[in-house]
């Protein structure tokens, strides 16, 4: 019994994993000079900078900015992973006790 419970529950986590990775946020630095694109899953998918608004020469600001960005665009993936996640642990409950779910969001 416990046995086929562990193995629905690898399946559901590989489906969820699925999921997450086709989910994609964008976090942008101040102004916009550096996008950074990233799924659910917290993975970075994509880095553009706008080289025409960036001081090369001021290494440290890039940073900032790219800092900056790749923070936002996680923050948002880890937002959208507890969303997913929340949903489905709703969807696995039992009817009637779909309200427990939020114990885990």
């Amino acid at each position: 019994m416990f046995g086929n419970m562990l193995g629905d529950m690898e399946e559901r986590q590989k489906e969820m994993r699925k999921k997450l990775a086709e989910i994609s946020v964008t976090g942008t630095s101040p102004e916009g000079a550096v996008t950074v694109t990233a799924n659910a899953n917290r993975q970075i998918t994509d880095i553009a900078i706008d080289q025409e608004q960036l001081d090369w020469s001021d290494v440290e600001m890039v940073q900032d900015l790219v800092l900056a960005a790749v923070n936002q665009a996680l923050e948002l993936a880890a937002a959208k992973e507890a969303e997913e996640t929340q949903r489905m642990v709703k969807d696995m409950l039992p009817p009637g006790l779909g309200n427990l779910g939020n114990l885990f969001g």
